[in-house]
C-alpha cells in the first residue's frame, strides 16, 4: 500500500516539476522577479525527488534487460544482480526523501542571540556563539546578514539580531539547519573577567524562526505597533550615526519589540523590523499550534523553548553536550569553528525518526 501511495506522490511531483518548468520558461513570469524567485525555490525542492525517480526508473528498465540476457551471458547475470542492489539503494533514498519533512527546511531564518545571566562573560559567550554560527555559515553556502547588534564593552554581543538566508534554493535551507539551536546555551569555562581561576556557568539564548517570505508577506494592522527611531549604536552604546536612521518596532498586543539598525536609511531599516515582526508573529502562531498539537503525546526534539536548557559547551574538558538527545563530543574547539555538521545530522536524524514513529 506504501508502495502505491509512493507511486502516486511521485507522479504529483513529476506533474509539479515540468509544469514548473514550463512556467520559468515563459518571459512573463522569468520577467516577474518574486513569481520567478519562488517557482525556482521549489523548483530546487523537488530536484532530488525527481533524479532519484528517474534513476530509479532507468535502472528497473536496465535491470529487466539484463534479466532477459541472464541465460545467455554470464556478464548479464551479474549485472542484475549489481542492479538489484543499486534498486533497494534507490528506492530507500526516494522513501527518505517522500518522508514527512518539516514544511519550512527549504527557508531562510532570523536567528537572535542574547547574553543572559553572567553579565560580561555571558556577552563573550553569546558572541562566541555568533561567531560560531557565521562559521558554519560561511562552510555551508550561508550568507550572515547582521540587522541589529548591541556589544559589551569587551566587544561581547549583548542582543543580536541576524538573517541567515541560502545562497541558492534548496529543500534543506538555512531553517533545516539551523532550527535546532533555539533554547539556551550554557557555557562552562574559567571567565576572562576572573582573577582566582575558578570554573563559572553562564548562559545566552538563542532564538530561531523561520523568516516571511517578502517585505509585501507583511501584513500587520498600523494600529497594533509603536515605532521609534533612534541613532545607531556601536560598542559600549557609542553613536556611531548623526542621523535617526535605527528603528525599534513594537507590537503592542504580544510585547515583541524588534529592532533594526544595519540598513542605511529609516525606511529601509523600518521595513527590514516589520519583516522580523511579522516573521516573530508567524512563529507564535505556529508555536500555539504546535503545543495543542503535542498535548498528550512524548516531548519531541525542541526547536524553539528558549526557556529550554539545550546545550552545554564545557571549555576545560573540551566537550560539548545536546542534552534533548544525549549527544557527547570532546571536539568543541573545532565545533566553535563552525564544524557543526556532525552535530546538527545527529538532531535531524532524531526528528526524522520521531516524524515517522509519528506517522
Amino acid at each position: 500500500m506504501a508502495g502505491n501511495s509512493h507511486v502516486s506522490l511521485v507522479d504529483d511531483y513529476v506533474s509539479e516539476y515540468e509544469g514548473i518548468q514550463a512556467q520559468m520558461g515563459d518571459p512573463d513570469v522569468a520577467a516577474d522577479q518574486d513569481q520567478f524567485r519562488k517557482l525556482s525555490k521549489r523548483y530546487a525542492e523537488l530536484q532530488p525527488i525527481i533524479k532519484v525517480n528517474t534513476e530509479l526508473t532507468q535502472a528497473r528498465e536496465d535491470h529487466e534487460a539484463a534479466l532477459e540476457m541472464a541465460n545467455e551471458d554470464k556478464e548479464f547475470a551479474e549485472e542484475a544482480t549489481r542492479l538489484e542492489g543499486e534498486i533497494v539503494r534507490l528506492e530507500e533514498e526516494l522513501a527518505d526523501l517522500l518522508a514527512p519533512r518539516d514544511e519550512h527546511d527549504g527557508d531562510d531564518i532570523i536567528m537572535e542571540l542574547k547574553a543572559g545571566a553572567g553579565g560580561e562573560e555571558a556577552a563573550l559567550f553569546a558572541g562566541d556563539l555568533a561567531r560560531m554560527y557565521q562559521k558554519f555559515c560561511e562552510k555551508n553556502g550561508l550568507t550572515w546578514e547582521v540587522l541589529d547588534v548591541a556589544e559589551s564593552d569587551l566587544g561581547g554581543v549583548k542582543d543580536m539580531t541576524v538573517a541567515v538566508k541560502a545562497k541558492n534554493p534548496s529543500r534543506d535551507g538555512a531553517w533545516s539547519k539551523l532550527k535546532f539551536e533555539g533554547g539556551v546555551h550554557r557555557v562552562q569555562r574559567i571567565p576572562v573577567t576572573e582573577s582566582q581561576g575558578r570554573i563559572q556557568t553562564s548562559a545566552a539564548g538563542v532564538y530561531v524562526f523561520p523568516e516571511a517570505d517578502e517585505v509585501q508577506s507583511v501584513d500587520i494592522d498600523e494600529k497594533d505597533i509603536r515605532v521609534d527611531v533612534y541613532r545607531s549604536s556601536g560598542k559600549g552604546g557609542q553613536g556611531v550615526n548623526t542621523t535617526d536612521s535605527a528603528v525599534r518596532i513594537t507590537h503592542l498586543p504580544t510585547g515583541i519589540v524588534v529592532t533594526c539598525q544595519n540598513e542605511r536609511s529609516q525606511i529601509q531599516n523600518r521595513a527590514r523590523a516589520m519583516q522580523v515582526l511579522q516573521a516573530r508573529l508567524d512563529q507564535l502562531e505556529r508555536e500555539k499550534a504546535e503545543a495543542a498539537e503535542a498535548e498528550g503525546r512524548a516531548s519531541q526534539v525542541r526547536t524553539m523553548d528558549r526557556s529550554e536548557r539545550i546545550r552545554t559547551y564545557n571549555w576545560p574538558e573540551n566537550r560539548i553536550s545536546d542534552h534533548r538527545i544525549n549527544y557527547k563530543a570532546n571536539n568543541l574547539d573545532s565545533v566553535l569553528d563552525g564544524n557543526m555538521d556532525e552535530l546538527i545530522t545527529a538532531l535531524q536524524t532524531h526528528e526524522r525518526q520521531e516524524r515517522l514513529e509519528a506517522e
